[in-house]
């Protein structure tokens, strides 16, 4: 085994490679080093946190279940820093109750900041082009620059929109959206690498893919009253002329906005850019609604035509999210299947970042029970992606198909305290922080 730069003379850690640097990889990276794991966290581009840097709603219907279960569990440190930087609490919305709306120009910043604080090594600009494995092993990683990554375990956290040509063949071309394909390159799959085949998924029409839910205008190109509402409120509702109504509901990767006030609104959130929860909008049309007479995109730039393609390649893995073929390389985010949104990247993420250090260590991997919301999510999409019509759905906590079954079952809460006492009941409190003594640290 190469020596590791530090390292030479000194009894070796055991040591995390992560690739992806999105709300997943993130999670993954700080549940690793909190096992006390050298974690390696390789990120494409030059800025931390993928989709989350033009995201930003958080707790909204029961993604608020699935962020205290995840706090109660003992991985409650990225949605601190949320919460910590929410520009407004307690929205509501249509279809959405609670919301949480973080600042998406202060918040990668803050994640950047206490990944260093905890001893996680970033490398940016290291986009994979070259994985070593044998026989269900993954050895390392190489990166455009020729650099080597090995590992003991691996979290493939890559995501699922991209490369640039994919969204030309499976939406209306590249969008120059935040993922910045032509800047970086596009994104590549270690799971593919690994030599695993990967999973489509489809929109609610059948075709290949999904568009990113959203757009973003500059808030300064809106008209003030437009901006003192969002930034009083968090939310701005602009009803559309029935002549100027487009409906892209069906291309949408986040299903649970398919609903009418969608179609017949602008429906505009307060992230730090005014969020609008639509796919695409043509810009001359979106001109001509009062108050939006000098509208402009700032993600994607081309937001009058199109957006990202995502659920293009997701990896088929077991509930612990150890991938299908492998035994030491975990998934997270997108990766993991059609879960849309940040809190569902952050809950796999965590999971994958304690059972890749379980793994290294010999131990074998947790799978969250289904009595949560949050291991009820992991094993019902898992489920659903083995049909047809279950991989022309998308799952999230906060609408949709997985939030009316969490109801059904009983496993959605607004309550912190009932939360916890559901965790503690299972015997899992604090599970994903480690105590010492849990690992050789």
């Amino acid at each position: 085994m190469r020596l590791r730069k530090g390292q030479a003379g000194m009894k070796q850690r055991k040591r995390a490679i992560i690739a992806g640097g999105g709300w997943g990889g993130c999670a993954a990276a700080v549940s690793a080093v909190k096992c006390g794991m050298d974690t390696v966290l390789l990120e494409r581009t030059d800025m931390l946190l993928g989709t989350g840097l033009v995201g930003g709603i958080m707790r909204n219907n029961g993604r608020f279940t699935a962020q205290e279960e995840c706090a109660a569990l003992g991985a409650g440190e990225l949605f601190r820093i949320t919460d910590q930087f929410a520009r407004h609490r307690n929205v509501d919305f249509p279809g959405h109750r609670h919301a949480s709306l973080y600042d998406v120009t202060r918040t990668p910043a803050a994640v950047e900041r206490y990944l260093h604080r905890i001893g996680v090594r970033v490398e940016y600009q290291a986009r994979i082009r070259k994985a070593e494995a044998a026989r269900g092993i993954l050895y390392s990683v190489t990166d455009d620059s020729g650099r080597v990554f090995d590992g003991d375990v691996f979290v493939d956290a890559t995501g699922s929109a991209g490369p640039q040509g994919n969204c030309a063949k499976y939406g209306n071309g590249c969008a120059m959206c935040v993922l910045r394909c032509p800047s970086f390159g596009g994104r590549v799959s270690l799971t593919a690498l690994a030599g695993i085949p990967e999973i489509q998924g489809k929109n609610a029409v059948g075709e290949t893919g999904a568009m990113s839910g959203s757009c973003k205008l500059q808030k300064e190109s809106l008209a003030p009253s437009i901006v003192g509402c969002l930034e009083r409120t968090g939310v701005a509702v602009i009803p559309l002329p029935k002549e100027l109504i487009e409906d892209h509901l069906a291309e949408k990767a986040c299903q649970q906005y398919a609903l009418p006030e969608y179609r017949e609104n602008l429906i505009l959130l307060d992230t730090g850019h005014a969020k609008m929860m639509t796919p695409f909008f043509d810009l001359h049309k979106l001109r001509r609604v009062p108050g939006f007479e000098n509208a402009r995109y700032a993600d994607p730039y081309a937001g009058g035509r199109g957006n990202s393609v995502r659920f293009l390649a997701m990896a088929p893995r077991e509930d612990s999210l150890l991938v299908n073929g492998m035994k030491n390389l975990l998934c997270a985010g997108e990766k993991a299947g059609l879960l849309v949104g940040h809190t569902e990247a952050i809950v796999t993420g965590s999971l994958a970042g304690f059972n890749a250090a379980r793994l290294a260590y010999g131990k074998e991997p947790l799978c969250l029970p289904r009595g949560l919301a949050c291991g009820e999510a992991i094993a019902f999409v898992r489920e659903q992606m083995g049909s047809a019509q279950g991989l022309s759905m998308k799952y999230t906590f906060s609408g949709s198909v997985l939030y009316e079954r969490l109801k059904k079952l009983g496993l959605d809460s607004s309550d912190p305290e009932q939360i916890r006492v559901r965790v503690n009941k299972l015997g899992l409190a604090h599970i994903l922080r480690p105590r010492y003594g849990d690992f050789p640290i």
